[in-house]
């Protein structure tokens, strides 16, 4: 394996209980390590660690990282962050500086996603029906997981791309039928809002379970996401599978409003640890015709493609894209 004569850049992609570094040639990600962040007293620790753990912890050594870029789950809105579920709070100057690095770029988690689009290959997404990309236009990605992130593309002028920073997977569900209806019904009843995030999202899926099961005159015992999708794979429980088509179906609901609002004519693309896991399952699912349900705009929609992001780790790609920008 070469890589480029330059350093790499030194990326982080830090969650409320890991935190996963590694370096970045290009497109080529190695040296990936995964740390607790419960062992390290702060950010910078844990990044002298990595650095010690690859062999780059002397600043004269060959090949050591001059740039970084760090996705946080929290808000970057000023030099000093602020971890939404991890008790570490830093500087991003005063860590450039600790680090020896010459820039440091730090961005929201879900951004750092939204900007991987354009650095994709093509064997690192699954188109989901058909549909083909405007280039240059603007793309809408989503992203269920531990949440539901929603972020938009939107080009300039010099080539490089825009992350739109917003709450999108708190805007309200809507129903599009009669079981949806009832499934919304209960979790309101025990929510009071139900958004996008209440049903399409780990926790969403096992509630949109939970209200089938209820609604079904079940018990209360709650699944695990990871059980309510093997038991949809392997056919083996009927709410599961019902559970994770209307996880689906919501999610083209979803998708579509949004490639309607943005115009995302660039494509709509489908991140996060969920849907890929699904396989067959997701492309056999009502996502695209869900999608493509809008009326009077279906024939708006039906150009645009959507696509699985297949990319293990999508982020340090946005990541080296936010530190080229940087």
């Amino acid at each position: 394996m070469t890589h480029d004569a330059s350093p790499p850049i030194l990326v982080a992609d830090i969650g409320g209980t890991n935190a996963r570094f590694g370096l970045i040639d290009g497109r080529d990600i190695r040296d990936v390590r995964i740390l607790r962040c419960a062992d390290h007293p702060s950010l910078e620790d844990a990044a002298r660690a990595y650095l010690a753990a690859v062999g780059l912890a002397d600043a004269g050594t060959p090949g050591r990282p001059r740039r970084g870029a760090f996705a946080v789950a929290g808000p970057v809105t000023s030099d000093h962050v602020a971890m939404t579920n991890l008790v570490w709070q830093f500087s991003i100057g005063r860590t450039r500086d600790g680090l020896g690095l010459d820039g440091l770029a730090v961005i929201n988690d879900f951004t750092a996603v939204a900007l991987s689009v354009p650095r994709l290959a093509r064997g690192d997404r699954r188109l989901i029906g058909d549909g083909e990309a405007k280039p240059g236009g603007v793309v809408a990605v989503l992203g269920p997981g531990s949440g539901l992130g929603v972020s938009g593309l939107v080009p300039g002028a010099d080539g490089r791309w825009s992350a739109l920073a917003g709450e999108g997977g708190h805007v309200t569900m809507a129903a599009a039928n009669e079981r949806e209806g009832a499934v919304l019904a209960h979790l309101r009843d025990r929510f009071g809002h139900v958004s996008a995030e209440r049903v399409l999202s780990g926790p969403g899926l096992v509630n949109l379970h939970s209200a089938l099961t209820a609604l079904e005159g079940g018990g209360a015992v709650e699944w695990t996401p990871a059980q309510i999708t093997e038991s949809a794979l392997s056919d083996s429980d009927s709410l599961c599978v019902e559970a994770v088509a209307m996880f689906c179906a919501m999610l083209g609901t979803v998708a579509g409003n949004l490639a309607l609002t943005l115009g995302a004519r660039g494509g709509v693309y489908i991140a996060g640890g969920i849907v890929p896991k699904l396989g067959p399952l997701f492309e056999r699912s009502a996502f695209r015709e869900r999608f493509l349900d809008k009326g009077r705009m279906r024939a708006f929609l039906e150009p645009i493609p959507t696509f699985v992001v297949a990319h293990e780790l999508p982020a340090f790609l946005g990541l080296a894209e936010a530190a080229d920008a940087a």
